[in-house]
């Protein structure tokens, strides 16, 4: 499942430099994360850095993008062809 930024989103960018798979960019007024390239960190972190890093909890699943392991690690290797996907 994809991550996505609430309005509670104070814009701060902490969410930004965490993504290992550059989905998360500036949006107006907030940060937006691109569905297609959000693998829930699969294959780089045991959890989704953005969650853990943001301030007032506005990353958080997307019901509208539900993938199961397999589709996150497809998308990782797509997103990552030259990266062996960690496992934790």
């Amino acid at each position: 499942m994809a991550y996505q930024i609430s309005d509670a989103c104070i814009n701060c960018g902490a969410c930004e430099p965490e993504c290992p798979n550059s989905a998360i960019s500036e949006g107006d007024p907030t940060y937006l994360i691109n569905s297609n390239r959000c693998t829930e960190c699969f294959g780089h972190y045991e959890s989704s850095r953005c969650a853990e890093v943001c301030p007032v909890e506005a990353c958080q699943k997307d019901p509208a993008h539900q993938e199961t392991k397999e589709q996150l690690l497809a998308k990782f290797k797509k997103i990552n062809p030259d990266k062996t996907p960690k496992t934790f």
